[in-house]
C-alpha cells in the first residue's frame, strides 16, 4: 500500500500540464481516434495548459505578494492564517484515505455516465485533491476510512451535477463548447452563488447597475478595452499595496497581460479538444444513446474572461477589509487571495459580466466563506499536523477560503458531524 501511495504522489507530482494530455490521449484511443490524431490532440492541450498555467502563475505571484502587502500595510492581525490551496491540496494527499479515491472517483464517474446520471466525463484528475481534502475532514472527524470515502464521493457526485448545470454557460457566455468544469472549489461557489445573482437581477435599482467589459469600452473607447483595464487594475492594486511607482508599474503591466494572453491560450485548447469532444460524443451516443457529453476540465479555463479577472481584482482589497470588520472572524486572508478569479467564475458568468454585480454577490459569498473557514479551523490545523506539515510563523492555526470556506464541503462536514 505504501508502494502504491508513493506511486500514486509521484505520478501526481507530474502536474495536470502532464496528467491531462495522457488522459487526453488515452481517451481519444477509447473514442476510436487513430493514434496520431490522438497523440496531436492530447499535445495540443498539454501545449495549452502549460500556457494557461504560466499565466494562472503570473496572476498569482503578482497578487499574492499584492494582497500580503496590503494586509501588512493595514497591519491586521489575525491567528487563523490561509494557507492556500497549495497548501490544502499537500494536507489532503498525506491522508490515508487519498489512494482510495483517483481509482473510485474514475469508477463512480463512468457508472454515472452509464447511467445517465451525469453528463460530464471529468478528466481534470488533478483537482481530484478537492474531494480528497473532503474525505480527509471527514476522516480527521470520524477516524472512519469509510466515512471519508462516502464524503468524498457524496462531493463528486454533486460537483458532477453541477458541472452539467453550469455547462451551458460556458458555452453561451465563455465560448467553451463541449465543456463542463468539476473544480470543487468553483462549482461549490456556484451553488448559492447562482441564485443570488439571479435574485439580484430582480431588485429595483440594483437590476440596472451595469459595467460589463463590453459596456466599458463603449462608453471609454480604447481605454476600456480588457488591456487598459488589467492595466488600471494592477496601478490600483499596487498603490493599495504601497508599492514603489515601478513596482506598482510592474504589477500594471503584469495584469495587464494576463488580460490579453489568458484568452489566447483557451483558443488553443479548443482546438486540441474539439476532435476529442466530437469522438466522444459520436461514440456515447451510439453505445448509450448519450447526448450533450462534456468534458470536465480544470477551472483555468474559465478565469481568462476579463471580466473575471477584474471582478477578482476588485474582491482582493474587499476580501482584506471584510477580514478585519466581520464580527467573529479569526481567518486572515493570505495564501488564497490569488485564487478569488477561480472563486467568482460562475458568478461572473451568471451575471454575463456585470461586474458590478458580481463584485456584490462575491463579496457576500466570501464573507460566509470566512465565517465557515474560521468554524474548521481547529479540524483543518488538527489534518495539517497529522500530515507532519510546517506551519506558517506566528500561526496558532491554519485554514483556508479555497476549501475550508467552501459551501458545500462545509454542509457535508455539518452532516458527518451530527451523526457521529
Amino acid at each position: 500500500m505504501k508502494e502504491f501511495v508513493h506511486a500514486l504522489q509521484a505520478f501526481l507530482g507530474l502536474g495536470a500540464t502532464v496528467i491531462l494530455p495522457i488522459a487526453i490521449f488515452l481517451l481519444g484511443l477509447l473514442f476510436g481516434q487513430k493514434p496520431g490524431k490522438a497523440f496531436r490532440a492530447g499535445l495540443t492541450i498539454g501545449v495549452a495548459f502549460v500556457g494557461i498555467f504560466l499565466v494562472v502563475d503570473l496572476l498569482v505571484s503578482n497578487l499574492g505578494p499584492a494582497a500580503q502587502g496590503m494586509v501588512k500595510r493595514f497591519g491586521i492581525h489575525l491567528h487563523v492564517i490561509d494557507v492556500g490551496w497549495p497548501a490544502a491540496a499537500s494536507i489532503s494527499w498525506a491522508s490515508p484515505i487519498a489512494a482510495f479515491i483517483i481509482p473510485l472517483g474514475l469508477l463512480v464517474n463512468v457508472l454515472m455516465l452509464i447511467t445517465k446520471t451525469t453528463k460530464t466525463m471529468n478528466v481534470d484528475i488533478w483537482n481530484f485533491w478537492h474531494y480528497t481534502f473532503m474525505g480527509a475532514i471527514v476522516y480527521a472527524l470520524s477516524g472512519s476510512i469509510i466515512q471519508g470515502l462516502i464524503a468524498a464521493l457524496l462531493f463528486q457526485i454533486v460537483c458532477l451535477k453541477i458541472a452539467d448545470w453550469t455547462a451551458p454557460m460556458l458555452e453561451n457566455y465563455f465560448g467553451l463548447p463541449g465543456i463542463s468544469v468539476a473544480t470543487g472549489s468553483t462549482v461549490s461557489y456556484a451553488v448559492l452563488g447562482i441564485p443570488l445573482v439571479k435574485l439580484m437581477q430582480k431588485i429595483p435599482v440594483i437590476k440596472n447597475l451595469n459595467a460589463d467589459p463590453e459596456t466599458i469600452q463603449k462608453r471609454f473607447g480604447i481605454f476600456g478595452e480588457p488591456i487598459f483595464m488589467g492595466l488600471i487594475l494592477g496601478l490600483a492594486l499596487g498603490l493599495l499595496a504601497g508599492y514603489s511607482v515601478g513596482d506598482t508599474i510592474k504589477i500594471g503591466m503584469s495584469m495587464a497581460a494576463v488580460m490579453v494572453l489568458m484568452p489566447r491560450m483557451v483558443k488553443i485548447l479548443m482546438e486540441g479538444l474539439m476532435p476529442i469532444s466530437e469522438s466522444a460524443r459520436e461514440l456515447l451516443q451510439k453505445k448509450f444513446g448519450a447526448q450533450n457529453i462534456y468534458i470536465g476540465l480544470d477551472a483555468a479555463v474559465a478565469i481568462g474572461h476579463p471580466a473575471v479577472i477584474s471582478t477578482a481584482l476588485i474582491l482582493v482589497p474587499i476580501t482584506v477589509v471584510l477580514a478585519v470588520i466581520l464580527p467573529g472572524n479569526n481567518v486572515l486572508p493570505f495564501g488564497d487571495l490569488a485564487t478569488i478569479p477561480f472563486i467568482v467564475a460562475f458568478i461572473v458568468g451568471a451575471s454575463r459580466g456585470n461586474i458590478v454585480h458580481s463584485v456584490i454577490i462575491g463579496t457576500v459569498m466570501i464573507a460566509l466563506s470566512l465565517y465557515m473557514a474560521t468554524d474548521l479551523a481547529n479540524l483543518h490545523t488538527q489534518m495539517a499536523i497529522d500530515a507532519k506539515f510546517h506551519m506558517p510563523e506566528g500561526a496558532s492555526k491554519i485554514s483556508s477560503i479555497d476549501q475550508g470556506g467552501n459551501l458545500i464541503n462545509y454542509v457535508i462536514y455539518k452532516f458527518f458531524a451530527l451523526i457521529n
